[in-house]
């Protein structure tokens, strides 16, 4: 079994997307509200029998690997990584086994010298003109510069790679530090094009990867280092380095999340913030904070700090054994923001940060009538499984006794309730289902993987558009290799631009016995199989969801809305079988 077959083992998608969202059991589904648009009523689904999640207000879906890379903007290298961790599986690396101790070594001198190079350019380069202005603008002092060791990178290819390949760094060395890029014909160039620079640091102070922003209207604004043996972003915390004598001296935390807010922080003598970089706080972040800390205060926004104190942060506290609080930022704006504008702000919002259950108790009984059933219903289902999972015995009474009074029933059928919600079910309604789902003994898709070695192994097949979607591959990897074959020509290029838990799964379909007959009718059947698999799929899921919402009085436009989806999907799905009909018919002609 592969690294990836077996994460998939030992994962369950509604613990994972429970991480994030608060489901609640609908027939043999889960149901939340979709984080990927604004909804009142929830149309996000989670399938625990196909281990699938599908959204029917915004149209999108997979597995666990697709829900957290589309939540967390990663990769699917980081997603993969970061289940593995959960599952305690271990992953392929890219490099020998052996010689990583001696490859670092060098990554962090090549990523040093890279440092050096864009900070000169920013402080004494005609280049750097428009950088500095940007600095200034943002009203940095020469000394933050310094400190932070902000650079600039050139609006060129190559200024970089020729820079340090003069210094005897190796294009392999650059692009395993993540410095340059490999594009089509095996061609390569620098990542970081006319942008200012933000070397990010271990907590050491050593150059583990870096942050660029973008000087003109080029998009993304941000672009960061990707995933290599140095740089792991859910393992990092920008300013650590800086941070971490103030954070053992104030014996307190504050994590914002953009390198803006830290610089600004610092500069204004708040030497205690780090950033997560955008993301959301992962386990690693919190881990490396623990060693200096167990005091942590998030500032975030209004809407941000209610999805953290709902989804993520409980698990934490368990991890520090100690109390999270939230610093609520005024609505619109982040903590560069309210520091510049007003010092004292700051430190206001600061000291009157909450413990972050309080919070998710505010948040989640926000808008319910709790002088009625349904809205104390929804409290309960809402905040007990909260509760259950607090590890910390007092702790747990605390916020029983709290959610009883704010309901005004018994502690005891709270207690009975709690009973019944299943250990490490975390942020998910109270009640388990009736029996586990079954662990599945095969991840294959054959149907794909023979769509996929017809590409591989004839590449003149890239020149006859079938209309063939990465949506319509169920299977990550298969996702994965066929958007890396619409990219590259050559396997070894795809190879490259893959994770190498894939290369085995690559191979495998590269070498494949095929007939060689019949080629392009083959290829054409084959994507009408997986568009009318994808289809059907849809299909009996708006079925159930329809079913369902029907039973539970959903809302006359709710189900006018599916029940139209579900006739456009059927008359794509009719247009497929046409399509096939006529290309059986041509094939007996």
């Amino acid at each position: 079994m592969g690294a990836i077959d077996e994460v998939k083992q030992k994962i369950d998608i509604v613990e994972v997307i429970g991480q994030d969202i608060t489901l609640t059991k609908a027939g043999r589904t889960f149901k939340g509200l979709c984080p990927f648009h604004a909804e009142k009523n929830p149309s996000f689904y989670v399938y625990p029998e196909q281990q699938s999640w599908h959204c029917f207000g915004c149209n999108k879906g997979g597995d666990a690997f697709s829900f957290i890379m589309k939540k967390q903007n990663i990769d699917f290298g980081e997603a993969l990584r970061q289940l593995a961790q959960k599952a305690g599986v271990v992953i392929p690396t890219r490099f020998e086994p052996g010689v990583e101790s001696e490859e670092k070594q060098k990554l962090y001198q090549v990523n040093q010298a890279a440092a050096q190079y864009f900070h000169n350019l920013l402080l004494n380069s005609p280049a750097g003109k428009k950088a500095q202005g940007y600095t200034a603008g943002r009203g940095f002092t020469e000394q933050t510069i310094k400190d932070f060791h902000l650079g600039y990178s050139p609006d060129g290819w190559e200024g970089l790679k020729k820079y340090l390949t003069e210094r005897d760094y190796t294009e392999k060395e650059l692009l395993n530090a993540g410095l340059i890029i490999e594009a089509e014909g095996g061609k390569t160039h620098d990542r970081f094009r006319h942008k200012l620079m933000f070397p990010i640091m271990d907590i050491r102070g050593r150059v583990t990867g870096f942050g660029g922003r973008a000087l003109d209207d080029s998009m993304p604004k941000y672009t960061n280092s990707p995933q290599t043996p140095l740089f792991d972003k859910s393992g990092t915390l920008y300013g650590i380095n800086l941070a971490k004598d103030a954070v053992r001296e104030q014996d307190t935390a504050v994590i914002v999340e953009g390198y803006m807010d830290v610089i600004t922080a610092h500069q204004n003598g708040f030497n205690n913030a780090v950033a997560s970089m955008g993301t959301a706080v992962t386990e690693k972040q919190v881990g490396i904070l623990k060693r200096l800390t167990r005091n942590m205060a998030l500032a975030l926004d209004a809407d941000a700090a209610g999805e953290e104190a709902m989804l993520r942060t409980v698990g934490y506290e368990n991890t520090l054994d100690a109390e999270i609080k939230v610093i609520i930022l005024p609505e619109g704006k982040d903590p560069d923001d309210v520091i510049k504008e007003d010092i004292k702000v700051w430190q206001e919002l600061v000291a009157e940060s909450v413990p972050i259950v309080d919070y998710t108790f505010d948040r989640a009984t926000a808008g319910l009538d709790l002088t009625t059933a349904k809205g104390k219903a929804s409290a309960r289902d809402r905040l007990l499984p909260i509760i259950g999972e607090i590890k910390d015995n007092v702790r747990r009474a605390h916020y029983l006794q709290k959610l009883a009074g704010l309901l005004n029933v018994s502690e005891r059928d709270l207690e009975a309730d709690l009973a019944r919600i299943r250990p490490g079910q975390v942020r998910r309604q109270a009640t388990t289902p009736p029996t586990p789902v079954p662990v599945r003994s095969s991840f294959s898709s054959p149907r794909e993987e023979f769509c996929l070695a017809l590409l591989l192994q004839h590449p003149e097949l890239k020149s006859q558009d079938e209309g063939l979607l990465p949506d319509y591959f169920e299977n990550s990897e298969n996702k994965e290799i066929f958007i890396a074959w619409q990219q590259r020509a050559k396997i070894e290029a795809i190879r490259k631009k893959l994770e190498p838990a894939i290369h085995e799964h690559l191979d495998s379909l590269a070498t494949r016995k095929l007939l060689s007959n019949n080629l392009e009718q083959k290829y054409a059947r084959c994507a009408l199989e997986l568009r009318e698999k994808f289809l059907r799929n849809l299909t009996t899921k708006i079925e159930a969801v329809l079913a369902l919402e029907a039973q539970s009085g959903g809302t006359a436009a709710e189900l006018a809305k599916l029940k139209e989806m579900g006739t456009d999907v059927s008359s794509q799905l009719g247009k497929v079988l046409a399509q096939k009909s006529r290309l059986r018919f041509e094939q007996r002609g």
